[in-house]
């Protein structure tokens, strides 16, 4: 009996896991000094894209957001998607990051909350973003 609940507790906490996954920029071979952020209208997390202009920006990096046509000067280009699940109330559940160097992928991070019991599904979208960004 005890290894049932054991088994069960087990489960259930794997069932609830986040997992982050980062390509990092090699620092030394590309060095921004801005960022173009390609405004992605299907992504409902309201405060995503903020969070992650001030990511960039707390790293030295200046930011310019535009939508349809990348601007021609743009050496770096992030794009991103975010979406969210419903328990109770909405939270992001996933986000994937990419950033590009002359059409070439140089980094790239993906944040995913496994769904369960696990309570830091409900945190702030900067709080689950902040450590994924810095990384990258």
């Amino acid at each position: 009996m005890k290894r049932l609940i054991v088994t069960i507790i087990m489960l259930i906490s794997a069932a609830s896991c986040t997992t982050v996954n980062v390509n990092k920029v090699n620092s030394s071979k590309y060095q921004m000094a801005a960022v173009c952020i390609e405004k992605n209208p299907k992504v409902w997390v309201a405060d995503f894209l903020a969070v992650l202009e001030a990511g960039f920006i707390r790293h030295g990096i200046e930011t310019e957001i535009y939508e349809g046509v990348t601007p021609t000067h743009c050496e770096y280009i992030v794009t991103y998607i975010a979406g969210r699940s419903w328990d109770i109330t909405p939270f992001m559940n996933h986000a994937e990051l990419r950033l590009t160097r002359n059409r070439k992928t140089i980094g790239t991070a993906t944040y995913k909350h496994g769904g369960g019991f696990g309570l830091n599904k409900w945190a702030s979208t900067e709080t689950k973003m902040t450590p994924v960004i810095d990384e990258l």
